[in-house]
C-alpha cells in the first residue's frame, strides 16, 4: 500500500510549524541570559563561575534565586537550597514528559538537562511523540546554546562596568526576579499566594540569616499548593 502524499504533507507542515514556534520561544528566552550574566557578576560571582552555573544548573528561576541569596549576604548553602526548592517543579515536568517523549538511556539523561518551563510547554501539547520530541528538542537546545552564550556576554559586560552600586545594579537581582514572577500573577489565587509569601519573607528578614526568608516564602507556596489539591488526589 503506497503512502498517502496528502498525509505526509500534513505531517511535514505540522513539523515545520512546531519548529518555527519552538525557535521563536527559544530565541526570545535564550537572549535573556545576558541579564543573568550581568546580575550574577553584580552579585559577587566572577565570569567563569557565572558561566559554569548556566552550564550546570540551566534553569533561569533557580539561577536568579541562587545569585539573589548570595547578593543578600546569604551562604552558598542557603543559596543552593533556595535554588533547589524552585527547581522541584522540574521533577513534576519530568513525570509528565518521560512517557510522552519515550526516550531511554543516554537520550533520557540528556533530555533531563533540557527540561525547563519552555521546552516542556512546547512539547507537552503535541499530538504525537515525534512532534513532542521536535518541540522539546528545538526549544531546549536553542535556549541552552543562546542562554550560555548570552550569559558569557552579560557577565563580561557586567564585570567591565566595575562596582555595580555605581550604576544601580545592586538592585538588579530583585528586578530580574520580579520580571520572571510578574507574568504568573494573572490569576487571583497566585496574587494571594504572592502577598502571603512576601509578608512571611518580610517578617523574617530582621530575625533570620539571608536566604531563610526566601526559603520560607517558597514554603508558603508549597503549603498552599498542597492544601489546594482535590481531596481525591492527596497522598
Amino acid at each position: 500500500m503506497s503512502p498517502d502524499p496528502a498525509g505526509a504533507d500534513d505531517l511535514e507542515a505540522a513539523r515545520r510549524g512546531v519548529v518555527r514556534d519552538s525557535l521563536g520561544v527559544g530565541v526570545a528566552t535564550g537572549l535573556y541570559g545576558v541579564s543573568f550574566g550581568a546580575v550574577s557578576v553584580a552579585s559577587g560571582l566572577d565570569v567563569w563561575q557565572t558561566c559554569v552555573l548556566s552550564l550546570v544548573m540551566f534553569t533561569g528561576a533557580s539561577q536568579f534565586a541562587f545569585v539573589g541569596v548570595l547578593a543578600g549576604g546569604g551562604s552558598p548553602v542557603s543559596a543552593a537550597a533556595t535554588a533547589l526548592l524552585l527547581g522541584t517543579r522540574n521533577t513534576l515536568y519530568g513525570l509528565r514528559m518521560a512517557p510522552l517523549l519515550a526516550w531511554r538511556g543516554r537520550r533520557r539523561a540528556g533530555a533531563a538537562h533540557l527540561l525547563i518551563d519552555e521546552s516542556t510547554a512546547m512539547g507537552v501539547t503535541r499530538a504525537t511523540t515525534p512532534l513532542a520530541r521536535t518541540g522539546f528538542l528545538v526549544t531546549g537546545v536553542t535556549i541552552f546554546v543562546l542562554w550560555n552564550l548570552t550569559t558569557l556576554a552579560g557577565a563580561v559586560a557586567g564585570e567591565a562596568l566595575g562596582d555595580p552600586r555605581t550604576y544601580g545594579l545592586d538592585a538588579a537581582v530583585g528586578g530580574a526576579f520580579l520580571a520572571l514572577l510578574w507574568p504568573r500573577l494573572r490569576e487571583p489565587r497566585h496574587r494571594v499566594v504572592a502577598v502571603l509569601a512576601v509578608a512571611v519573607a518580610l517578617g523574617l528578614v530582621p530575625l533570620t540569616p539571608a536566604g531563610v526568608p526566601v526559603l520560607a516564602a517558597g514554603g508558603v507556596a508549597l503549603l498552599v499548593g498542597l492544601l489546594g489539591r482535590p481531596p481525591g488526589r492527596r497522598a
